[in-house]
This record gives structure tokens, sequence and C-alpha cells, in this order.
């Protein structure tokens, strides 16, 4: 890891002010977040990391809990915010701290449109700085306090190198002439939804395996689900450090009347079954006892949505091919997707679906209506 002048740890509301203050005043910011999502029932941003050309700053966002005078910075459309892999930090910061974002630039959305093989941070430092970044904190648990000073350094190289990183991609980008994608999908990231409603831990159908219980045992899984998740967030740890879903699921599947079946069940350790038996026993009779449960109603089948699905994706595919990129560059699924339902004829009757990528609606509007026109012919 190179030798980096030392971060600013901001750990008080009053620094957090000065700092709102100085940010302001850059154009530019690299930022990045670490979470305890592997250590914690509800994870949270621990740690906001915020880079100017000048300095690197270290936002404690346990110590301050009012995050709200960066709020201004992160919304303003004349600070671009650099971030590498935008999604997730985005989604945790609207989530925890309820920001909005506007300009901003993703360096590993930019090294997929320039179709670079590698895209992870540590690789893309690697071939424009020769920075070697570790890979050691990745799973560390960012809400102990107080922080490892090797975790800061690694929370530091985060951020150091995204300006310049950005300076890089966006000169490629402009080289190869791809910056209209580029800047249609940093608008488009800017605008990313968390999850919607309802406890998706609770949720028992999108576990592995779940399909091949029988309707009794899917009951048997919804209060087994319902015990774990209860001593998940007693214990402020997540699911998988409770049980595995593949053991939970393995538990619905074999219905143990007692703890030596229990203890046959593949993943329950003795540890799992002094600490969790008597409640899991109690949870597959309480299962037994309930009404079956049956998977939700997938809607029907729609043949034809289906084939201009699939006439979309051919000539993405080849599209892409020429371009030497992935397909979603050509056309973001969710719009394909919007535009197969839609069935359009006309650029009138396309243009509403692709009103967020206004340069491929100019570059590729008469090509997608000539793939529906082919198939519409086809199939008559």
């Amino acid at each position: 890891m190179p030798s980096l002048p030392p971060p600013i740890l901001v750990t008080t509301p009053d620094e957090l002010g000065q700092l709102a203050v100085e940010l302001a005043r850059h154009p530019r910011l690299g930022i990045d977040t670490e979470s305890n999502s592997l250590h914690a029932f509800r994870e949270r941003v621990c740690l906001v990391q915020i880079a100017t050309p000048e300095a690197d700053y270290l936002v404690d966002s346990l110590a301050i809990q009012d995050l709200s005078p960066l709020a201004p910075v992160m919304a303003d459309t004349n600070i671009e915010k650099i971030f590498h892999a935008a999604e997730y930090d985005l989604l945790t910061l609207k989530r925890d701290h309820g920001f909005t974002f506007a300009n901003l630039f993703d360096t590993m959305l930019a090294a997929r449109i320039l179709a670079r093989p590698k895209i992870g941070l540590g690789d893309l430092l690697a071939e424009e700085f020769n920075v070697e970044q570790s890979k050691k904190h990745q799973r560390a648990d960012w809400g102990k306090r107080p922080l490892d000073p090797a975790m800061l350094e690694y929370a530091q190289l985060d951020i150091h190198y995204l300006i310049p990183l950005s300076d890089q991609l966006k000169s490629q980008l402009m080289h190869a002439g791809r910056w209209p994608i580029a800047e249609e999908d940093f608008r488009r990231a800017a605008n990313v939804n968390g999850v919607g409603p309802g406890t998706p831990e609770l949720n028992i159908w999108r576990i592995n395996g779940v399909r091949d219980l029988s309707p009794q045992q899917c009951a048997i899984l919804q209060k087994l689900a319902e015990y774990r998740y209860q001593r998940a967030e007693r214990a402020d740890l997540p699911l998988f450090k409770i049980i595995g879903d593949k053991t939970l699921c393995a538990i619905a599947q074999s219905e143990p009347a007692n703890a030596r079946e229990l203890r046959r069940v593949a993943g329950m350790t003795e540890v799992n079954v002094r600490r969790h038996g008597k409640a899991l026993l109690q949870a597959v009779k309480d299962g037994l006892q309930s009404a079956p449960l049956y998977p939700p109603r997938r809607p029907a089948y729609d043949e034809p949505y289906h084939e201009r699905l699939d006439a979309l994706k051919e000539w993405r595919k080849t599209r892409a091919r020429e371009l030497q990129v992935e397909s979603d560059i050509i056309l973001p699924r969710d719009v394909m997707e919007d535009i197969a339902r839609r069935d359009p004829a006309t650029l009138t009757d396309l243009s509403p679906a692709m009103y967020t990528i206004p340069w491929r609606h100019s570059q590729y509007a008469g090509d997608i209506l000539a793939a529906l026109a082919a198939l519409r012919t086809e199939q008559t």
C-alpha cells in the first residue's frame, strides 16, 4: 500500500460543519462508504470517506448521528461526486441519511462502458497508477470502535485516487466516443431506489431450495424464518450468523421431531442444537399445525411480450458484439423490458420508454423499431 498523507478524521458535529463548508468550495469529490452488513442485524453506514484534491476526510457516521450538513453537497449539481460502484453507497446513504444525489461519476460504470476486462477498483488503480490495493479489510467490522489504523489507511485508499482515476477514464470515454453513454448511466445511477415495502428477511420464497418443499414444509420454513429473524434482531447479528438459509431449508424438509433427529440435519452443529434446538423444534411443530403455504402466483405467460423481448435481446447482443461491450451498455434491461411491454411502432410510441437515455434514443431508435417491425412481419 502506498504511503499517503494522513487522513483527517471527522468525529464531532462541529468538525462536520466545517467540513461541509470546505467541501462546498470544490467542484469534484471522491466518495466511498463502509458499512457493517456482515456484522449487524440492520446494517448501518459506519464511515463516509470524502476526498478533495487537497485532503482525504474520514467521517465517523457512528460518532456523528446527523450527517445533514453534507446533504447540500450531495445534491449540488455543480459538484461532481465520484464513486466506484456507486449503487450500494447511494442506497445506504439514502436509507440512513435521506440524501439525494446529482452529478455523479461512477468509475466502475465507466470501466464497463470502456469494455475494460477488469473493473474492480484495485485492478483500475494497478493499471492506471501502479498502486496495489489490499483486500484485507473488505469484510472487516466497520462498526467496531476504535478503528484500527490499518483500516483507516484502507478506507483512505478507496477514495484517494478517485479524482485522478475519473480524469483518466473520462479522457478514454471521450476518445472512444462513449462519453454520452456514460453521462446517461451516471444520471440513471443517481436515481437508484432501495428495497420496496415489506420485510425481505421473512420472505421465504427468496431462499434457494424452497421450491423443492411441500406446501406444509413451506409453512414450517416460514416459522423457522420468523424465529431466526427475531433471534438475529435481539443479538444484532446478520441472519446467516444465526442459521444459514441452506440449513433452515434442510430443517423444514426433514421435519425433525426431537433433538436427535435435528442433529442429523445437514449444517446443524452441536453448538446450534444447544443454542437453538428447543426453539427450532417448536417452530417445526408450529409449522406442521399451520395452514400450508403456496408460492405466489406468477403472472400468466405473455407470449407476444416475450417474443418482442427476445427480438430486442438479439438486436442488443449483436450491437454489443460490434462495440465489444456487455449488452446492457447498449440498452439497459429495464428500458428494454419497458419497450417490449409498450410494443412501439413509431418514434412517438418509443420515446416515453427511452426518456432517461436520450442519446441512445437518437442512435438506436430506428434499429429498435426495425427489429420489432421485422418480428411483426415474421408473425404475420
